[in-house]
């Protein structure tokens, strides 16, 4: 291999290794997200069932369709299907 080749090699593999670990920084923060989301969902998202209202249905009608957003873009389904 030339130097030029070796060159090219190396920073092709240095930037390997940054999209990695970029990549496992956001998917961190995800997993952090769904663990989050998780746990106030298990809480009935801090809505006492005694004081339930049409408010707290949209505002779960809104969760749900944030949510519904990523998982078609993620499995390509709705308006990301293919």
């Amino acid at each position: 291999m030339t130097i030029a080749a070796n060159d090219r090699a190396a920073k092709a593999h240095r930037n390997r290794e940054s999209a990695m670990s970029a990549f496992i920084t956001k998917k961190a923060e995800i997993d952090a997200a769904f663990a989050r989301l998780q746990r106030l969902s298990d809480d009935h998202f801090y809505c006492d069932p005694d004081a339930l209202n049409w408010g707290h249905v949209g505002m779960v009608e809104g969760f749900a369709a944030a949510l519904k957003a990523i998982t078609d873009a993620a499995f390509n389904e709705g308006e990301y299907a293919e």
